[in-house]
Parts: structure tokens; sequence; C-alpha cells
């Protein structure tokens, strides 16, 4: 049995190596996808303006998540979510900050893992001096 696989394994190798190869490519055209070249310069994006201290939006519908009222770009992983070093139960007073909802904690104090990922339902308010994106929703 072993003479027949080596067999077999030495006409694949001779069956591979027997291809030959194009010594001449044909050129490839390249074109940049933007529509700018790199060395056009143009004005910084305006900087967002976030709420100060202890002022909020009010909420577009029922039962939309809180808004963020500062920049969000803590690290948020499913072993350490930055948010909770100040929105935790224990530590939110102590902080000023909004304490994190009940329906994101366990029964022991714990976050709830279905929840770690704050950012993908809350959002920091700013007030943004260009459209990030369109909008035209109305809650009329």
């Amino acid at each position: 049995m072993k003479k027949v696989l080596t067999l077999v394994a030495l006409m694949a190798l001779g069956a591979c190596t027997g291809q030959q190869t194009h010594n001449t490519a044909e050129p490839v055209n390249i074109s940049s996808l933007g529509r700018s070249n790199i060395t056009d310069v143009r004005p910084a994006d305006a900087m967002p303006i976030y709420p100060k201290k202890g002022a909020s939006i009010e909420r577009s519908f029922i039962h939309q998540p809180p808004l963020i009222p500062h920049k969000a770009d803590y690290s948020i992983t499913i072993k350490k979510n930055g948010c909770m070093t100040c929105h935790s139960s224990a530590k939110a007073q102590r902080m000023k900050a909004t304490e994190i909802h009940s329906s994101h904690i366990l029964a022991d104090d714990k976050l709830n893992n279905k929840y770690f990922n704050c950012t993908q339902c809350h959002v920091p308010q700013a007030e943004n001096k260009q459209k990030l994106v369109e909008n035209d929703f109305s809650n009329q």
C-alpha cells in the first residue's frame, strides 16, 4: 500500500512540473478610483461640537436609544468595555454619568454580553457643520 501511495504522489508531482509559463505578460492599465490627485489640498472638515455637560438632545421616537453627549472613541471589546469605567452602576453617581439601563445588566451586576457593544445602538450627539449622510427622517 505504501508503494502505491508513493507512486501516486510521484505521478501527481510529475504532472504538475510539466506546465510551462508564458514569459511575456500583457500590460495592465491602472487608473485611480479617486477623483482628485493626492497633491490637491482642501480645507479640513469642521470639528464636531458636543453639547455642554448636562445637556442632551430629545429623542426623536419612542424607545430610541439615548445619544452619547460626548466623543465615543473608547475601546470596546467583549472582555473590556471602556464605557463601563463611568457608566457602571458602581461608578455612575460618582462620575456624574448616566447609569447603564437595568435591561443591560445581569443579576450578578455584570454587563450582559448581548449588550457589550454600546456604539451599536448609542451614537455620539454632536452638531456637525457638514452633512455626513443625506437624511430626510421626520418623526411626524
